[in-house]
């Protein structure tokens, strides 16, 4: 995609690397700025021929593009170096650029989705254990020992089981959070 259409790998790039700039707003203007003045310099080659004039207005207008294209490509990868604590390369971001431009794109790319892979966030599931319980033992009143007993007592006398000395003793536990 770098080598075809530059303008779109440059506008994934952008937007990859900064949230304000939409993909298709860097796209157009790689492309007018860029592939625009290729164009350009295309349509003037082939509408007017080559003759001094002419190839200097085509000179012209290649240089432009391609010392646009450095510069303006050039910022980005600049920006792209601090965001991920990049190394800087041998020569200037621009150069590179204006020398290579479909591989440093595709370099920037595959960088951009290299650091983010490494950021992406996986799912993590948080389990909370429940809080701390401790059992205490409940002391009972004189009168609420009677009630109970009159409870156990008509309990007791309605089950057909028969009532011991320890049925007598229960003990109320009560479970609390610390």
């Amino acid at each position: 995609m770098g080598m075809f259409c530059p303008c779109v790998l440059f506008g994934q790039n952008v937007e990859t690397l900064r949230e304000d700039i939409t993909r298709n707003d860097a796209c157009m203007c790689h492309a007018v700025c860029v592939e625009g003045g290729m164009v350009a310099a295309a349509a003037t080659l082939f509408f007017h021929g080559i003759d001094p004039q002419t190839s200097f207005l085509i000179c012209e207008t290649l240089l432009f593009a391609w010392w646009l294209c450095g510069i303006y490509n050039g910022l980005f990868r600049q920006s792209l170096q601090k965001k991920y604590h990049l190394k800087d390369s041998p020569c200037d971001p621009c150069l590179v650029h204006c020398c290579l431009h479909w591989c440093a794109l595709c370099q920037e790319h595959r960088e951009m989705k290299k650091h983010i892979s490494d950021n992406s966030d996986t799912q993590i599931t948080v389990i909370k254990p429940p809080s701390v319980q401790e059992m205490n033992v409940v002391t009972t009143t004189a009168t609420e020992k009677d009630d109970q007993k009159e409870e156990q007592q008509v309990a007791s006398s309605s089950s057909p089981k028969s009532s011991s000395a320890n049925d007598q003793q229960i003990t109320m536990l009560e479970i609390q959070p610390l």
